[in-house]
């Protein structure tokens, strides 16, 4: 069974975006479709940005965890806010925090906001960061907009049925790219 981290990106307080994360976690657990684990960014505490992974003498023992678990992660959903059109400091900081466990890794950006885009500003940004990175972001996009009305604090969906026909959509893109990802390298010959 592939494994899938759970990137909650938001560390402030009254967060609701976590409850999103959440909502991943027990779905993907109930259709048994791969381990999770939730990485919460507010639970890490990374000092603000001074260089990468492999340029720090002596770093943090979280900073190794972290980069531990994306590395050894079959694939990510990144949970993320939108805040004035971007998504968090706390996120860019733990995407510049590392750099070779980003390459290839199939990523899927769920974004979240209390206005009724549901985050599409914040989408295209992340994108771009991490296509810097060398990931591989999957085309499928999970937006929730009105955040507060969609999840509760135990991170169920208000509408169940609408959510979860969304997220099937949205985990089985995910799932294909981590297939595609662990595909023998010669299957991939053009």
């Amino acid at each position: 069974m592939r494994h899938i981290a759970i990137i909650s990106s938001s560390v402030r307080e009254g967060r609701k975006s976590h409850n999103v994360s959440l909502y991943f976690q027990s779905y993907l657990q109930e259709n048994k479709l791969a381990t999770t684990e939730i990485l919460d960014l507010k639970a890490y505490h990374f000092p603000v940005f001074e260089g990468t992974l492999k340029t720090l003498i002596n770093p943090a023992e979280n900073v190794l965890e972290f980069a531990e678990k994306i590395k050894s992660s079959d694939g990510i959903i990144i949970v993320t806010p939108e805040y004035n059109g971007g998504y968090p400091a706390s996120l860019k900081n733990a995407i510049d925090l590392l750099y070779e466990e980003w390459k290839h890794k199939p990523i899927a950006i769920v974004t979240v906001s209390n206005g009724p885009f549901g985050g599409s500003q914040a989408l295209v940004s992340l994108q771009f960061t991490l296509w810097k990175m060398m990931a591989w972001t999957i085309p499928a996009m999970f937006s929730v907009p009105t955040v507060d009305k969609a999840y509760d604090e135990n991170g169920k969906a208000m509408d169940k049925s609408n959510s979860d026909k969304l997220a099937a959509v949205f985990i089985k893109e995910l799932l294909w790219c981590i297939e595609a990802d662990k595909a023998p390298q010669h299957q991939l010959a053009l």
